[in-house]
Protein backbone atom coordinates (compact mmCIF):
# COMPACT_ATOMS: atom_id res chain seq x y z
CA UNK A 1 0.00 0.00 0.00
CA UNK A 2 1.44 3.35 -1.06
CA UNK A 3 0.39 6.56 0.64
CA UNK A 4 1.18 9.79 -1.16
CA UNK A 5 0.97 12.96 0.89
CA UNK A 6 1.60 16.35 -0.60
CA UNK A 7 3.14 19.01 1.58
CA UNK A 8 0.71 21.75 0.55
CA UNK A 9 -2.48 20.03 1.82
CA UNK A 10 -0.79 19.27 5.15
CA UNK A 11 0.22 22.92 5.58
CA UNK A 12 -3.32 24.02 4.69
CA UNK A 13 -4.83 21.60 7.20
CA UNK A 14 -2.48 22.78 9.94
CA UNK A 15 -3.25 26.43 9.18
CA UNK A 16 -6.99 25.75 9.28
CA UNK A 17 -6.75 24.00 12.64
CA UNK A 18 -4.64 26.83 14.08
CA UNK A 19 -7.20 29.40 12.91
CA UNK A 20 -9.97 27.45 14.65
CA UNK A 21 -7.96 27.13 17.86
CA UNK A 22 -6.56 30.67 17.99
CA UNK A 23 -8.67 33.04 15.86
CA UNK A 24 -6.89 36.11 17.27
CA UNK A 25 -3.72 34.97 15.50
CA UNK A 26 -5.43 34.90 12.09
CA UNK A 27 -3.14 37.51 10.50
CA UNK A 28 0.02 35.71 11.59
CA UNK A 29 -1.27 32.28 10.57
CA UNK A 30 -2.27 33.52 7.11
CA UNK A 31 1.05 35.31 6.64
CA UNK A 32 3.06 32.24 7.66
CA UNK A 33 0.87 30.03 5.46
CA UNK A 34 1.47 32.25 2.42
CA UNK A 35 5.21 32.33 3.04
CA UNK A 36 5.38 28.53 3.36
CA UNK A 37 3.27 27.96 0.23
CA UNK A 38 5.47 30.44 -1.66
CA UNK A 39 8.64 28.65 -0.57
CA UNK A 40 7.15 25.28 -1.54
CA UNK A 41 6.32 26.70 -4.96
CA UNK A 42 9.77 28.20 -5.46
CA UNK A 43 11.78 25.21 -4.38
CA UNK A 44 9.47 22.52 -5.77
CA UNK A 45 8.97 20.69 -2.49
CA UNK A 46 5.33 20.15 -3.48
CA UNK A 47 6.48 17.15 -5.53
CA UNK A 48 7.77 15.27 -2.49
CA UNK A 49 5.83 12.11 -1.70
CA UNK A 50 6.16 10.06 1.45
CA UNK A 51 5.90 6.27 1.28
Amino acid sequence: MNISLGLTPLVSLLAGILILVAPRMLNYIVAIYLIIIGLIGLFGAGNMHFR
